[in-house]
């Protein structure tokens, strides 16, 4: 194989490994209240389209605490996710489309089964496992979405 023809296969895959690899989602920080008053807040990246819905935190190794991804929807439905691919343990908190945490589940690593909202919810807001109660949020609590 001569140098411009190994040079090129190079420069090919170097370019096809750029356009595929995913793009960086938008990061908010989402305050998180009760009554009016500030509980806490997280820093959470913005999944809005089908591709980032079905990708959200597969294969990553650690997930911070205050950290976490919100899956946005443009409308209200039945939700449900799964642990496919997801290597570390998620609480999940179903909200409603005026910000309102309807529940929070735990999600374990791996697991394919469902984990369905009860009723149909606008967003999703995916945290490392136990964070909602390590950080005093609970059902009720409104969250300031973007």
């Amino acid at each position: 194989m001569s140098f411009r023809t190994a040079a090129f296969f190079l420069l090919f895959f170097c370019f096809s490994f750029i356009a595929c690899a995913p793009k960086k989602l938008a990061v908010r920080e989402l305050p998180i209240e009760r009554n009016g008053i500030a509980v806490a807040s997280i820093k959470a990246e913005i999944a809005r389209t089908p591709e980032e819905h079905s990708r959200g935190l597969m294969h990553r190794k650690k997930l911070p605490d205050g950290e976490g991804m919100l899956f946005v929807f443009e409308s209200d439905k039945i939700l449900s996710f799964w642990m496919k691919n997801t290597l570390v343990p998620l609480s999940i908190a179903f909200i409603a489309s005026d910000g309102r945490i309807v529940e929070i589940r735990d999600m374990y690593p791996g697991d394919l089964s469902s984990v369905k909202s009860s009723r149909s919810l606008r967003y999703a807001l995916e945290v490392p496992q136990g964070w909602f109660s390590r950080a005093g949020v609970q059902a009720g609590d409104v969250v300031r979405l973007p």
